[in-house]
């Protein structure tokens, strides 16, 4: 009995061991895969990368990691300029990773995950301070929209515009805004100045290659972004 007793606590103490040593490894390569994403991606912000599974060693050994979750909060800008869009929430899934021989490198399989947009950013990636872009509402079908207002000069007259705007995807990188519809009233050149205004595509770059926008839906508090992706390269 003396032995089996010594066999058991020399198994808990190594059982211990192994799993602070593989708690200490997926700690380091989480640190290590944020820093390279940022740094590869031209990434305003380091985002916070947690890799699933249990054992992690042994998913390093096969070169293959189960998950792994990405988040990008507060503050990361995807594009360039002063038509930049600041992404208030990024939060992506990657399945199927695979480590490349030198671990310099990783691609997952697919992807999925949500990108958040806050009014008042995309109303500074219209690039006019006299664009506002705020919630407009639900339609006819319950679809969500967004209203877009301006300021317009025709004919050395200055009014404000308001028009019920659609928010698509488009290419899979670009937020689309067009308005649906907008008055004329009978003013010559009206409706070109108010579209001018109010309709805008804005690219979104800055995330992981082979992330790409599926489809967008307005909210009272936003913009949100429905993402996926196959082939997704993590850094290199």
């Amino acid at each position: 009995m003396r032995a089996i007793r010594r066999l058991l606590i020399a198994a808990i103490i190594l059982a211990a061991l192994f799993i602070g040593a593989d708690r200490a490894a997926v700690y380091f390569a989480e640190n290590q895969v944020a820093d390279k994403i940022r740094s590869s991606q031209g990434l305003s912000g380091t985002p916070d990368v947690s890799i699933k599974g249990f054992p992690f060693l042994t998913q390093v050994a096969s070169s293959q990691l189960d998950e792994v979750e990405i988040k990008l909060d507060g503050g990361v800008t995807a594009g360039a300029g002063d038509r930049s869009i600041k992404v208030s929430g990024f939060d992506a899934t990657l399945h199927d990773v695979r480590v490349s021989s030198s671990y310099t490198s990783a691609t997952a399989g697919r992807a999925s995950g949500t990108a958040h947009l806050t009014y008042e950013e995309l109303t500074k990636a219209t690039g006019d301070p006299d664009v506002s872009v705020g919630y407009g509402g639900k339609d006819a079908t319950g679809g969500n929209q967004v209203k877009v207002s301006g300021k317009v000069t025709v004919m050395g007259q200055a009014s404000q515009q308001s028009v019920i705007s659609t928010v698509t995807v488009v290419n899979g990188d670009t937020v689309r805004v067009r308005a649906n519809e907008v008055p004329s009233q009978g003013i010559p050149g009206l409706e070109r100045k108010i579209r001018e205004k109010t309709d805008f595509d804005r690219k979104i770059t800055g995330l992981p290659r082979g992330i790409k926008l599926d489809t967008v839906v307005a909210t009272p508090n936003g913009v949100d972004i429905t993402l996926t992706g196959t082939d997704v390269n993590l850094a290199g």
